[in-house]
């Protein structure tokens, strides 16, 4: 079992700049990628942002080159720092582990949310 605790979201301008934050506990070791996805009202969960144990990055088109994410294996933290943000970024921000239960199967734990929000 991962339990995730996120912190960081808020109300900002257009243009401003937020970070989030995710610290994992529990079975931490099994973890093989921690992400972000977002929701925002009346739309599906979308992945935004993951990143793997080799540190690969992964982003979505709509935040390539304003999002960024990073881990720090120390603090078993996981950060999404988030500039030029626009009023369409404004949603639920979930984060997200992946641990492998077995070759074919994947679990996927989830933090409580944290609302991100972007005036115009």
């Amino acid at each position: 079992q991962v339990q995730l605790v996120e912190s960081g979201g808020g109300l900002v301008q257009a243009g401003g700049s937020l970070r989030l934050s995710c610290t994992a506990s529990g079975s931490i070791f099994s973890i093989k990628a921690l992400g972000w996805y977002r929701q925002a009202p009346g739309k599906q969960r979308e992945l935004v942002a993951r990143i793997t144990t080799g540190f690969m990055p992964y982003y979505a088109d709509s935040v390539k080159g304003r999002f960024t994410i990073s881990r720090d294996n120390a603090k078993n933290t996981v950060y999404l720092q988030m500039n030029s943000l626009k009023p369409e970024d404004t949603a639920i921000y979930y984060c997200n582990a992946r641990t492998p239960r077995s070759p074919d199967t994947i679990d996927d734990y989830w933090g409580q949310g944290t609302q991100v929000t972007v005036s115009s």
